[in-house]
C-alpha cells in the first residue's frame, strides 16, 4: 500500500513540473548547402532526451550575421536552453563567436585556458599555430568555456 501511495505522489508531483525546452541552432554554409551532414544536432537531441530535456526545434543557418542573430532572438522566445553547433573556425567566414558577442553585448577576448589547449593541440601534431588558429581561443567575455570530452 505504501509503494502505491509513493508512486501516486511521484506521479502527482511530476504533472506540475515544467518540461525544459531546448532549441538547437546549427551554423555553417557547408551544413546548409548539404556539403556535410549535421551529426552534432542529432547527437545533442539524443543526449538531451536522455536527461528529460525536450528539443522543440532545430534551425540551420548559413554564415551570415543577420541570420545568426535572428535565429538566436527567435530561439530565445521559445526555449529555455539554446545550444549552438558549427561556425567555430578556423576559417575567416565563421561568425558564431563574434555574433554571440554582439548578441550579448560583450567583447571577444583570448581565453587563456583555451589558448593553452589550442597551442597544445597544434604542437602535438607538429603543426604551426597561425593567427587564424590562435583566434579559436577567443571567446565572448559573457560566455563560460566548457570542455566536451
Amino acid at each position: 500500500m505504501q509503494t502505491i501511495l509513493l508512486g501516486a505522489e511521484i506521479k502527482f508531483k511530476t504533472e506540475f513540473v515544467k518540461k525544459v525546452l531546448a532549441e538547437l541552432i546549427s551554423i555553417g554554409d557547408e551544413i546548409l548547402y548539404g556539403q556535410i551532414v549535421d551529426t552534432n544536432s542529432q547527437w545533442m537531441s539524443v543526449e538531451l532526451d536522455k536527461i528529460g530535456i525536450k528539443v522543440i526545434r532545430k534551425t540551420t543557418v548559413g554564415d551570415l550575421e543577420e541570420e545568426i542573430l535572428t535565429a538566436l532572438a527567435e530561439a530565445e522566445k521559445r526555449a529555455d536552453i539554446i545550444l549552438i553547433t558549427g561556425g567555430l573556425g578556423p576559417t575567416s567566414d565563421d561568425l558564431t563567436k563574434p555574433c554571440l558577442a554582439k548578441y550579448f553585448n560583450c567583447e571577444m577576448k583570448i581565453h587563456e585556458e583555451a589558448m593553452v589547449e589550442v597551442t597544445e593541440f597544434f604542437k602535438s601534431r607538429g603543426r604551426e599555430l597561425t593567427e587564424l588558429n590562435r583566434l579559436q581561443a577567443a571567446l565572448p567575455t559573457a560566455c563560460e568555456k566548457l570542455l566536451i570530452p
